[in-house]
């Protein structure tokens, strides 16, 4: 049997941002990120009940359900993620985040400006990731949720750049939100993640 997800809270100072306003977190998380929890619950309802005999590549009711399993599995996921490094005091990062950021990158500046860039040239997500094979801190880019997302690899800060996490504040300028992004950035809770690996 499926376990069903449940919505994870949003914290309160996500709300109370500067250049993020509370009607565009409001929509992302309420109907957004709930419309994937919602989904992933019935997908997983679903599949109890799914015709294996009928599984083929080319289509079946297994093949689309699998394939959107993960797609609003990790819809679900970057979303907490995203929603929780943000709502801090942003700036430079601090604690162990920072020295993982100076080993590989080579200075702040350096992986701040890759993360951020690369901000621009994806559809989806941006995640720094720490790779389990190397050790080594990595931003990745995604255009959607379950497309390039690289296995072995700890997300540890999200930003999402579909329209949707800036279309209210900044209709399509992408750039002004990802300064209000890196200015809300909750870098304590990407050293819990840290902590939590003991990485």
């Amino acid at each position: 049997m499926a376990t069903k997800r449940e919505t994870k809270a949003l914290k309160e100072t996500c709300l109370t941002m500067k250049g993020i306003s509370k009607e565009e977190i409001d929509q992302h998380y309420g109907i957004l990120y709930k419309g994937y929890v919602g989904k992933l619950n019935e997908i997983r309802a679903r599949l109890e009940t799914v015709d294996y005999s009928a599984a083929n590549q080319s289509y079946s009711d297994l093949r689309g359900m699998k394939t959107e399993e993960t797609f609003c599995l990790n819809g679900s996921l970057l979303h907490e993620w995203y929603f929780d490094n943000l709502g801090g005091k942003g700036g430079k990062a601090h604690g162990r985040a920072l020295e993982l950021i100076e080993r590989d990158f080579g200075s702040y500046e350096k992986w701040e400006t890759e993360f951020k860039q690369t901000g621009l040239a994806v559809r989806g997500w941006v995640v720094l990731a720490y790779e389990l094979d190397s050790g080594t801190l990595h931003n990745f880019g995604q255009d959607a949720h379950n497309v390039g997302v690289p296995w072995g690899a700890y997300p540890l800060l999200i930003l999402d750049v579909y329209e949707h996490a800036y279309g209210i504040d900044y209709g399509v300028k992408r750039a002004p939100y990802i300064e209000a992004f890196m200015a809300n950035i909750d870098w304590d809770a990407v050293n819990q993640r840290l902590e939590k690996f003991h990485l």
